[in-house]
């Protein structure tokens, strides 16, 4: 997490160039899915999270306090977060050997995520070949100002870019607001998303229509409070996670004419090293590095590839669960010296140049 200097950023770079050249052949075997093995997972998964949304609905019924409830949508928070990461690998097509059966899993999931599905998938291809690069930042992922673009902007713009940036959207309305609000309108509206811009109007009618007979079979009171409580956590959740995959100081990033795919996954991806029931329960999406590397290797076979190939770990970026929070400080791209700085360190540095 130390600051590079850029000749020692291009050692680098050159060195991953260099030893993974044949990452394409090194993958290969990992990225064949296991339908038996996928179905295990969908099974467990959604075992865990139903069982406990029933057990805090349970809570509800015999007035038991909703506190209660909302302390233990923080679990079953993470929970969705793994129900998540399905639908994020039947997005890739690489969760079950058959199309259909991740069009039908992922499709299913969403209606618990509450995100639609084909919708998000698209979108979030086009984050994965684009990673990095500067252009896109505002598609897929966190828009990511430069210190020029910020300096220009009127005290308005600047108040809702620090606001967007800051520790306090992440932890609060960030998450749910993405999740519930931010999908549920097609604001993504280029030639690229055109196939896929009515999946958001058919989800709407149909996650409508579900929650209308849910809340009608269980009662709206006490099936909204259980569900919004895990949707708000899990979206909490989903958004730090996110934001520490592709936020750091020493980042990779670069215009699209100078963008490299391979480093834009070893080192605009970081592994985010964290106990192992944590990796299980978010589908082992912290070893991101890999991941962008190949959407095609499902969840299951990332950490097998991981400790089967140390090449993979000798250049990525490592942060544990306290350093994490140290990204809260990348707020702005200095194009110069090709790293993110902090609003502290422009104002002191680069506001007053």
């Amino acid at each position: 997490m130390q600051a590079a200097s850029l000749e020692s950023k291009e050692q680098i770079y050159d060195a991953v160039k260099e030893e993974l050249r044949d990452w394409h052949k090194i993958l290969r075997q990992y990225q064949v899915p296991d339908t038996k093995k996928a179905m295990f997972h969908t099974g467990l998964t959604f075992a865990m999270y139903l069982s406990v949304w029933i057990f805090q609905y349970w809570l509800l019924e015999n007035n038991y306090s909703a506190w209660w409830v909302v302390l233990i949508a923080i679990w079953n928070g993470i929970t969705l977060g793994r129900v998540f990461i399905i639908q994020h690998d039947c997005g890739h097509k690489s969760f079950t050997a058959k199309q259909w059966l991740n069009d039908t899993i992922g499709t299913i999931c969403s209606f618990a995520t509450i995100i639609p599905y084909k919708y998000w998938a698209k979108s979030h291809d086009f984050h994965h070949a684009h990673n990095g690069q500067l252009e896109t930042s505002d598609i897929g992922d966190f828009e990511c100002l430069n210190t020029e673009q910020y300096a220009n902007l009127n005290w308005k713009q600047k108040v809702r870019y620090r606001i967007y940036r800051s520790p306090l959207y992440f932890a609060t309305i960030g998450g749910p607001a993405y999740v519930a609000v931010f999908n549920r309108f097609r604001f993504l509206k280029s030639e690229y998303f055109e196939k896929v811009k009515n999946n958001v109007t058919v989800n709407n009618v149909l996650f409508f229509l579900a929650y209308l007979l849910l809340g009608w079979v269980l009662g709206w009171k006490n099936f909204l409070i259980v569900q919004f409580a895990n949707i708000c956590f899990f979206g909490v959740m989903a958004l730090w996670f996110f934001y520490v995959q592709h936020q750091y100081m020493d980042i990779y990033k670069e215009g699209k004419d100078n963008w490299n795919y391979l480093l834009s996954a070893i080192r605009g991806s970081t592994f985010y090293k964290l106990p192992r029931w944590m990796h299980f329960m978010t589908g082992n999406i912290g070893y991101h590095h890999i991941h962008h590397l190949s959407p095609s290797i499902p969840f299951y076979n990332l950490r097998k590839c991981s400790i089967e190939n140390p090449i993979f770990q000798k250049y990525c970026v490592p942060i544990t669960f306290w350093q994490s929070f140290k990204t809260i400080y990348a707020n702005l791209w200095d194009d110069k010296n090709k790293r993110m700085v902090s609003f502290k360190e422009f104002k002191k540095n680069y506001q007053a140049s």
